[in-house]
Protein backbone atom coordinates (compact mmCIF):
# COMPACT_ATOMS: atom_id res chain seq x y z
CA UNK A 1 0.00 0.00 0.00
CA UNK A 2 1.51 3.39 -0.98
CA UNK A 3 2.53 5.61 1.96
CA UNK A 4 0.25 8.37 0.63
CA UNK A 5 -2.86 6.17 0.95
CA UNK A 6 -4.63 6.33 4.32
CA UNK A 7 -5.39 2.76 5.43
CA UNK A 8 -9.07 1.92 5.71
CA UNK A 9 -8.15 -0.22 8.73
CA UNK A 10 -4.93 -0.23 10.72
CA UNK A 11 -4.27 -2.60 13.60
CA UNK A 12 -1.09 -2.10 15.63
CA UNK A 13 0.09 -4.58 18.28
CA UNK A 14 -3.40 -5.72 19.27
CA UNK A 15 -3.70 -8.02 22.27
CA UNK A 16 -6.70 -9.73 23.85
CA UNK A 17 -6.80 -12.18 26.74
CA UNK A 18 -9.58 -14.08 28.44
CA UNK A 19 -8.19 -14.88 31.85
CA UNK A 20 -4.89 -16.67 31.36
CA UNK A 21 -5.64 -17.47 27.72
CA UNK A 22 -4.14 -15.13 25.12
CA UNK A 23 -6.58 -15.07 22.18
CA UNK A 24 -4.94 -12.33 20.10
CA UNK A 25 -1.21 -11.75 20.51
CA UNK A 26 0.60 -8.73 19.07
CA UNK A 27 -1.34 -8.64 15.78
CA UNK A 28 -0.58 -5.82 13.33
CA UNK A 29 -1.73 -5.15 9.77
CA UNK A 30 -2.94 -2.34 7.52
CA UNK A 31 -5.70 -2.70 4.96
CA UNK A 32 -6.03 -0.45 1.92
CA UNK A 33 -9.41 0.95 0.85
CA UNK A 34 -11.16 -1.54 -1.41
CA UNK A 35 -9.00 -4.49 -0.33
CA UNK A 36 -10.36 -7.87 0.79
CA UNK A 37 -8.52 -9.46 3.71
CA UNK A 38 -9.35 -13.00 4.80
CA UNK A 39 -8.61 -14.04 8.38
CA UNK A 40 -7.77 -17.72 8.12
CA UNK A 41 -6.72 -20.38 10.57
CA UNK A 42 -7.79 -23.40 12.61
CA UNK A 43 -10.66 -23.28 15.10
CA UNK A 44 -9.78 -21.28 18.20
CA UNK A 45 -6.93 -19.36 16.57
CA UNK A 46 -8.43 -15.93 17.35
CA UNK A 47 -9.86 -14.91 13.97
CA UNK A 48 -13.39 -14.10 15.16
CA UNK A 49 -12.08 -12.23 18.20
CA UNK A 50 -9.80 -10.20 15.93
CA UNK A 51 -12.74 -9.37 13.65
CA UNK A 52 -14.82 -8.23 16.64
CA UNK A 53 -12.02 -5.93 17.78
CA UNK A 54 -12.56 -3.93 14.59
CA UNK A 55 -16.16 -2.95 15.43
CA UNK A 56 -15.74 -2.96 19.21
CA UNK A 57 -17.89 -5.97 19.91
CA UNK A 58 -14.75 -6.95 21.81
CA UNK A 59 -12.35 -4.41 23.36
CA UNK A 60 -8.57 -4.95 23.10
CA UNK A 61 -6.41 -5.18 26.20
CA UNK A 62 -3.59 -3.38 24.39
CA UNK A 63 -2.77 -1.98 20.99
CA UNK A 64 -4.37 0.47 18.59
CA UNK A 65 -7.12 -0.02 16.04
CA UNK A 66 -7.90 2.75 13.56
CA UNK A 67 -10.64 2.99 10.97
CA UNK A 68 -10.07 5.66 8.32
CA UNK A 69 -7.38 7.20 10.51
CA UNK A 70 -9.51 7.44 13.66
CA UNK A 71 -8.95 5.43 16.83
CA UNK A 72 -12.07 3.28 17.24
CA UNK A 73 -12.03 3.86 21.01
CA UNK A 74 -12.70 7.55 20.41
CA UNK A 75 -15.93 6.78 18.59
CA UNK A 76 -19.19 5.63 20.20
CA UNK A 77 -19.62 1.95 19.28
CA UNK A 78 -23.04 2.57 17.70
CA UNK A 79 -21.64 5.27 15.42
CA UNK A 80 -18.65 3.11 14.47
CA UNK A 81 -20.86 0.13 13.62
CA UNK A 82 -23.19 2.13 11.41
CA UNK A 83 -20.24 2.66 9.09
CA UNK A 84 -19.61 -1.08 8.88
CA UNK A 85 -21.71 -3.86 7.44
CA UNK A 86 -21.63 -7.01 9.57
CA UNK A 87 -22.61 -10.52 8.47
CA UNK A 88 -22.46 -13.62 10.67
CA UNK A 89 -22.92 -17.33 10.02
CA UNK A 90 -26.25 -17.42 11.87
CA UNK A 91 -27.44 -14.47 9.72
CA UNK A 92 -29.44 -12.95 12.59
CA UNK A 93 -32.46 -11.83 10.60
CA UNK A 94 -35.33 -10.48 12.69
CA UNK A 95 -37.99 -13.22 12.46
CA UNK A 96 -40.98 -10.87 12.76
CA UNK A 97 -39.71 -8.57 9.98
CA UNK A 98 -40.16 -9.22 6.28
CA UNK A 99 -37.15 -9.46 3.99
CA UNK A 100 -37.59 -5.83 2.93
CA UNK A 101 -37.96 -4.68 6.54
CA UNK A 102 -34.82 -6.57 7.59
CA UNK A 103 -32.79 -4.94 4.83
CA UNK A 104 -34.14 -1.50 5.75
CA UNK A 105 -33.15 -1.60 9.44
CA UNK A 106 -29.91 0.41 9.28
CA UNK A 107 -31.02 2.92 6.59
CA UNK A 108 -34.05 3.73 8.77
CA UNK A 109 -31.82 4.24 11.82
CA UNK A 110 -29.71 6.62 9.73
CA UNK A 111 -32.77 8.60 8.66
CA UNK A 112 -32.80 7.74 4.97
CA UNK A 113 -35.96 8.68 3.11
CA UNK A 114 -38.63 5.98 2.57
CA UNK A 115 -38.29 6.26 -1.21
CA UNK A 116 -34.51 5.84 -1.13
CA UNK A 117 -34.86 2.82 1.17
CA UNK A 118 -37.32 1.16 -1.21
CA UNK A 119 -35.04 1.85 -4.18
CA UNK A 120 -31.99 0.52 -2.37
CA UNK A 121 -33.79 -2.61 -1.14
CA UNK A 122 -35.13 -3.36 -4.61
CA UNK A 123 -31.71 -2.90 -6.21
CA UNK A 124 -29.94 -5.16 -3.71
CA UNK A 125 -32.52 -7.93 -3.98
CA UNK A 126 -32.18 -7.90 -7.75
CA UNK A 127 -28.37 -7.98 -7.59
CA UNK A 128 -28.48 -10.92 -5.19
CA UNK A 129 -30.87 -12.89 -7.40
CA UNK A 130 -33.86 -12.51 -5.08
CA UNK A 131 -36.60 -10.94 -7.25
CA UNK A 132 -38.28 -8.36 -4.96
CA UNK A 133 -41.76 -9.09 -6.27
CA UNK A 134 -41.35 -12.62 -4.89
CA UNK A 135 -39.16 -12.19 -1.82
CA UNK A 136 -39.59 -8.67 -0.40
CA UNK A 137 -42.66 -9.55 1.67
CA UNK A 138 -41.58 -13.01 2.77
CA UNK A 139 -40.39 -13.76 6.30
CA UNK A 140 -37.05 -15.38 7.19
CA UNK A 141 -38.61 -18.76 8.05
CA UNK A 142 -39.94 -18.96 4.48
CA UNK A 143 -36.43 -18.78 2.99
CA UNK A 144 -33.77 -21.41 2.39
CA UNK A 145 -30.41 -21.10 4.13
CA UNK A 146 -28.82 -19.66 1.00
CA UNK A 147 -31.62 -17.13 0.57
CA UNK A 148 -31.33 -16.06 4.21
CA UNK A 149 -27.60 -15.53 3.76
CA UNK A 150 -28.23 -13.36 0.69
CA UNK A 151 -30.69 -11.26 2.69
CA UNK A 152 -28.12 -10.94 5.48
CA UNK A 153 -25.58 -9.67 2.98
CA UNK A 154 -28.14 -7.24 1.50
CA UNK A 155 -28.85 -5.90 4.99
CA UNK A 156 -25.13 -5.37 5.61
CA UNK A 157 -24.84 -3.43 2.33
CA UNK A 158 -28.09 -1.48 2.61
CA UNK A 159 -26.60 1.72 4.04
CA UNK A 160 -23.66 1.48 1.61
CA UNK A 161 -20.98 1.21 4.32
CA UNK A 162 -17.35 1.57 3.20
CA UNK A 163 -16.31 -1.44 5.30
CA UNK A 164 -17.93 -4.89 5.49
CA UNK A 165 -17.06 -7.50 8.13
CA UNK A 166 -18.09 -11.13 7.61
CA UNK A 167 -17.74 -13.91 10.18
CA UNK A 168 -17.96 -17.36 8.54
CA UNK A 169 -20.86 -16.08 6.39
CA UNK A 170 -21.19 -19.26 4.32
CA UNK A 171 -20.26 -21.80 6.99
CA UNK A 172 -23.76 -23.18 7.64
CA UNK A 173 -24.58 -23.80 3.97
CA UNK A 174 -24.33 -27.04 2.04
CA UNK A 175 -21.32 -27.30 -0.33
CA UNK A 176 -23.25 -26.63 -3.55
CA UNK A 177 -25.09 -23.58 -2.17
CA UNK A 178 -21.88 -22.37 -0.56
CA UNK A 179 -19.95 -22.49 -3.84
CA UNK A 180 -22.77 -20.71 -5.67
CA UNK A 181 -23.00 -17.88 -3.13
CA UNK A 182 -19.21 -17.49 -3.10
CA UNK A 183 -19.33 -16.91 -6.86
CA UNK A 184 -22.08 -14.32 -6.44
CA UNK A 185 -20.13 -12.68 -3.62
CA UNK A 186 -16.97 -12.48 -5.72
CA UNK A 187 -18.82 -10.96 -8.68
CA UNK A 188 -21.01 -8.53 -6.70
CA UNK A 189 -20.28 -5.03 -7.95
CA UNK A 190 -21.32 -3.58 -4.58
CA UNK A 191 -18.32 -5.19 -2.88
CA UNK A 192 -15.64 -4.29 -5.42
CA UNK A 193 -15.24 -0.79 -4.02
CA UNK A 194 -15.53 -1.74 -0.35
CA UNK A 195 -12.98 -2.81 2.22
CA UNK A 196 -13.85 -6.35 3.29
CA UNK A 197 -12.59 -8.45 6.20
CA UNK A 198 -13.82 -12.05 6.12
CA UNK A 199 -13.28 -14.84 8.64
CA UNK A 200 -13.15 -18.43 7.43
CA UNK A 201 -11.47 -21.75 8.17
CA UNK A 202 -12.11 -22.88 4.57
CA UNK A 203 -8.88 -22.71 2.58
CA UNK A 204 -10.57 -22.81 -0.84
CA UNK A 205 -12.89 -20.00 0.20
CA UNK A 206 -9.95 -17.90 1.33
CA UNK A 207 -8.07 -18.39 -1.95
CA UNK A 208 -11.16 -17.58 -4.03
CA UNK A 209 -12.06 -14.36 -2.21
CA UNK A 210 -8.91 -12.81 -0.75
CA UNK A 211 -6.61 -10.12 -2.03
CA UNK A 212 -4.49 -10.99 0.99
CA UNK A 213 -4.71 -13.63 3.70
CA UNK A 214 -3.74 -13.23 7.34
CA UNK A 215 -3.04 -16.73 8.65
CA UNK A 216 -3.32 -17.11 12.42
CA UNK A 217 -2.43 -19.82 14.90
CA UNK A 218 -2.87 -19.56 18.66
CA UNK A 219 -3.62 -15.85 18.31
CA UNK A 220 -0.38 -15.06 16.48
CA UNK A 221 0.17 -14.04 12.87
CA UNK A 222 1.97 -16.79 10.98
CA UNK A 223 2.02 -15.01 7.63
CA UNK A 224 0.33 -12.09 5.89
CA UNK A 225 0.39 -12.04 2.10
CA UNK A 226 -1.37 -12.85 -1.13
CA UNK A 227 -2.74 -16.37 -1.61
CA UNK A 228 0.11 -17.00 -4.02
CA UNK A 229 2.73 -15.90 -1.47
CA UNK A 230 1.34 -18.13 1.28
CA UNK A 231 1.16 -21.12 -1.04
CA UNK A 232 4.47 -20.77 -2.87
CA UNK A 233 6.54 -18.84 -0.30
CA UNK A 234 5.45 -20.16 3.13
CA UNK A 235 7.01 -18.28 6.03
CA UNK A 236 7.34 -21.30 8.33
CA UNK A 237 6.44 -24.96 8.80
CA UNK A 238 2.97 -24.15 10.14
CA UNK A 239 2.07 -22.27 6.96
CA UNK A 240 3.45 -25.06 4.80
CA UNK A 241 1.55 -27.77 6.70
CA UNK A 242 -1.68 -25.78 6.88
CA UNK A 243 -2.04 -25.94 3.10
CA UNK A 244 -0.49 -29.38 2.59
CA UNK A 245 -3.72 -31.38 2.24
CA UNK A 246 -5.04 -29.11 -0.52
CA UNK A 247 -1.75 -27.99 -2.02
CA UNK A 248 -2.22 -29.42 -5.53
CA UNK A 249 -5.79 -28.10 -5.88
CA UNK A 250 -4.66 -24.67 -4.68
CA UNK A 251 -1.66 -24.65 -7.02
CA UNK A 252 -3.95 -25.44 -9.96
CA UNK A 253 -6.20 -22.53 -8.95
CA UNK A 254 -3.30 -20.14 -8.32
CA UNK A 255 -0.92 -20.60 -11.26
CA UNK A 256 -2.04 -19.21 -14.60
CA UNK A 257 -1.13 -19.68 -18.24
CA UNK A 258 1.32 -16.81 -17.99
CA UNK A 259 3.24 -18.83 -15.36
CA UNK A 260 3.52 -21.97 -17.51
CA UNK A 261 3.81 -20.25 -20.91
CA UNK A 262 7.65 -20.44 -21.05
CA UNK A 263 7.39 -24.23 -20.85
CA UNK A 264 4.66 -24.72 -23.47
CA UNK A 265 5.51 -25.54 -27.11
CA UNK A 266 3.78 -22.46 -28.54
CA UNK A 267 2.83 -19.00 -27.36
CA UNK A 268 -0.79 -18.64 -26.27
CA UNK A 269 -3.32 -15.87 -26.94
CA UNK A 270 -2.76 -12.86 -24.69
CA UNK A 271 -6.41 -12.78 -23.66
CA UNK A 272 -6.04 -16.17 -21.97
CA UNK A 273 -2.88 -15.30 -20.02
CA UNK A 274 -4.60 -14.98 -16.63
CA UNK A 275 -6.66 -18.14 -17.03
CA UNK A 276 -5.88 -20.52 -14.17
CA UNK A 277 -4.48 -23.98 -14.83
CA UNK A 278 -7.62 -25.41 -13.24
CA UNK A 279 -9.78 -23.61 -15.81
CA UNK A 280 -7.57 -24.79 -18.66
CA UNK A 281 -7.80 -28.38 -17.39
CA UNK A 282 -11.58 -28.14 -17.42
CA UNK A 283 -11.48 -27.04 -21.07
CA UNK A 284 -9.07 -29.78 -22.10
CA UNK A 285 -11.03 -32.56 -20.41
CA UNK A 286 -14.51 -31.42 -21.46
CA UNK A 287 -16.22 -34.56 -22.72
CA UNK A 288 -17.44 -34.53 -26.29
CA UNK A 289 -15.71 -31.30 -27.25
CA UNK A 290 -14.24 -31.51 -30.77
CA UNK A 291 -10.53 -30.73 -30.82
CA UNK A 292 -11.05 -27.97 -33.39
CA UNK A 293 -13.26 -26.14 -30.89
CA UNK A 294 -10.65 -26.14 -28.14
CA UNK A 295 -9.00 -22.77 -27.54
CA UNK A 296 -5.52 -24.15 -26.76
CA UNK A 297 -2.84 -25.61 -29.03
CA UNK A 298 -1.34 -27.94 -26.40
CA UNK A 299 -2.64 -31.17 -24.92
CA UNK A 300 -3.12 -32.32 -21.34
CA UNK A 301 0.30 -33.98 -21.06
CA UNK A 302 2.09 -30.85 -22.30
CA UNK A 303 0.13 -28.67 -19.89
CA UNK A 304 0.93 -30.81 -16.84
CA UNK A 305 4.61 -31.02 -17.79
CA UNK A 306 4.73 -27.22 -18.07
CA UNK A 307 2.85 -26.90 -14.76
CA UNK A 308 5.46 -29.06 -13.02
CA UNK A 309 8.32 -27.02 -14.48
CA UNK A 310 6.67 -23.76 -13.41
CA UNK A 311 6.29 -25.01 -9.84
CA UNK A 312 9.94 -26.08 -9.80
CA UNK A 313 10.97 -22.61 -10.99
CA UNK A 314 8.88 -20.96 -8.25
CA UNK A 315 10.42 -23.18 -5.59
CA UNK A 316 13.96 -22.51 -6.81
CA UNK A 317 13.36 -18.74 -6.91
CA UNK A 318 11.92 -18.76 -3.37
CA UNK A 319 14.92 -20.63 -1.92
CA UNK A 320 17.43 -18.12 -3.29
Amino acid sequence: MPDSVLPAIRVAHAHKRYGAHAVVQDVSFALAPGETLVLLGPSGCGKTTLLKLLNRLVEPDAGTIEVNGQDVRRQPPAVLRRGMGYVIQQVGLLPHYTVAENIAVVPRLLGHSPDSIIDRTTALLNRLHLPPERYANQYPHQLSGGQQQRVGLARALAADPPIVLLDEPFGALDPITRASIRREFRELEELRRKTVVLVTHDVTEAFELADRILLLNAGQVQQLGTPRELLLQPANDFVRQFFAAERLALQLRTLTLVDVAPFLPESQPAESAQTTIQEVLEHLTLAGQPRAARPYSFDLAQLMAAFGQALQREETAWKR
